[in-house]
């Protein structure tokens, strides 16, 4: 371990570079993916175990139509609006039935979602790492030390433009609205007139597009694998405890902030550990916020 941290910061810095780089290709992904974790935490009320498994089913329709030479461009949307149509009828022949019941319930229900998930993309495309090659250039700095391909930079650039155009839908849209209405108080939502059910279908519906799209970017600068699932999970799990509900600024800095520290783990531990990295991330957060919350307890006279 001590060679690897001289080997970063003593003997060839530039490494650095490229873990950087990594890192923020990697913190778009969980925070797409964090961010529809917190949407529908937030305004259901729904902690979704099987939102890492909705990521990975996004990269493995992204994989079937690469293999009709299909555009990154013309896939993303695709992904997005297949997986927003699963997401509409999971949401109506599970979630719909068990929001009203209790954190337990709504737990067993979506871990069984996932282990399903998992056991039939398993039985469609095996239990193969894959990964897409669109073959596109890769162009490399430093004399060969800093790799860049350029579908890191394309894949980077429409998560920015994805996250941009959910937060003007969010903050412009009349859906947007009624969903945040609906997030700050359901009952109140529903006297103004707002049928918070459409509401409910639409936001899981919509993290089930947003997760597609993180799964697009998975299967293109990362692998695919039918059990990996569980690992954007926790990393969602913990950016959306780091970084609170309904904050998307927040969620991105976490997310890339976890990406960073993940990388580093890995390369001063090593890879074995790098998913180690988020649910140690979570459990100091945990404990912080539990000290914080003693040191502001009053006792009640």
């Amino acid at each position: 371990m001590l060679d690897n941290i001289q080997l970063l910061f003593v003997w060839a810095p530039v490494i650095n570079v490229q873990i950087i780089l990594e890192g923020i290709f990697l913190g778009a992904v969980f925070a797409l993916s964090a961010y529809g974790l917190a949407l529908v935490w937030g305004v259901m009320n729904i902690k979704n175990l099987a939102q890492g498994d909705f990521v990975i089913m996004g990269g493995y329709i992204s994989l079937a139509l690469s293999q009709y030479n299909t555009s990154i461009f013309v896939i993303l949307p695709l992904v997005m609006l297949i997986m927003f149509f699963y997401g509409f009828i999971v949401y109506h022949s599970m979630i719909k039935r068990v929001i009203d019941q209790d954190m337990f319930t709504s737990l067993l229900a979506t871990f069984g979602l996932s282990l399903l998930m998992q056991q039939v993309m398993n039985l469609i495309w095996g239990p193969e790492v894959q990964i897409i090659d669109l073959d596109f250039p890769v162009y490399d700095a430093f004399d060969g030390f800093v790799t860049i391909p350029s579908i890191k930079i394309i894949s980077l650039v429409l998560a920015g433009i994805l996250s941009l155009a959910i937060v003007l839908f969010m903050k412009k849209s009349r859906i947007g609205q009624a969903i945040r209405a609906t997030a700050q108080d359901p009952r109140a939502a529903r006297v103004l007139g707002i049928d918070t059910d459409k509401i409910y279908a639409f936001t899981f519906s919509l993290n089930s597009a947003i997760c597609g799209a993180a799964g697009v970017f998975v299967s293109v600068i990362w692998v695919l694998q039918p059990f990996y699932g569980i690992t954007y999970s926790v990393r969602s799990f913990a950016i959306v405890t780091a970084a609170g509900l309904g904050n998307l600024p927040a969620v991105i800095s976490a997310g890339f902030g976890i990406g960073l520290f993940e990388k580093y783990v890995g390369a001063i531990i090593g890879t074995a550990y790098e998913v180690a990295a988020p649910v140690s991330m979570l459990l100091i957060v945990l404990v912080f916020r539990q000290i914080s919350m003693k040191k502001n307890r009053q006792a009640v006279k």
